[in-house]
C-alpha cells in the first residue's frame, strides 16, 4: 500500500497542526467567534489560528459565518463531517492521558 493510500495518514493529514485539534475540541460544544476561539487557545497566535481555521474549512471541518452586521464579526462552528472527527478526539485525549501516566 501506496503511503498516500494509508487511512491513518490521511486523518493524520486533516488533523496535521498544532492548533487544529484544539480548535475542533473548543469548537465541539458551541459555535465561537474568532476572538473567543482565541481565548480558549491563548498560546496560538491569531495568524497561525487564522490559516489553520482556513484549512479546516477546505477540508469541510469547520464552517465560517460571517454576520451581515459589520459588528457581529465572524462565527466558527463544526459542520456536521466536522463533528464524525469529535469521538476521534477523545479517543485520542484517552490514550495522551495513558500515555502521560507512563512518561
Amino acid at each position: 500500500m501506496k503511503l498516500s493510500e494509508c487511512s491513518v495518514r490521511v486523518t493524520a493529514d486533516v488533523i496535521r497542526g498544532k492548533w487544529k485539534p484544539i480548535i475542533v475540541n473548543a469548537l465541539k460544544r458551541k459555535p465561537l467567534r474568532f476572538g473567543k476561539l482565541l481565548r480558549e487557545i491563548p498560546e496560538a497566535t491569531r495568524k497561525v489560528a487564522t490559516q489553520q481555521l482556513k484549512e479546516l474549512e477546505l477540508d469541510s471541518i469547520v464552517c465560517r459565518r460571517a454576520s451581515a452586521k459589520r459588528w457581529d464579526g465572524v462565527e466558527y462552528s463544526l459542520t456536521p463531517y466536522g463533528r464524525t472527527l469529535v469521538p476521534v478526539l477523545a479517543l485520542m485525549a484517552k490514550w495522551g492521558v495513558k500515555h502521560k501516566a507512563r512518561i
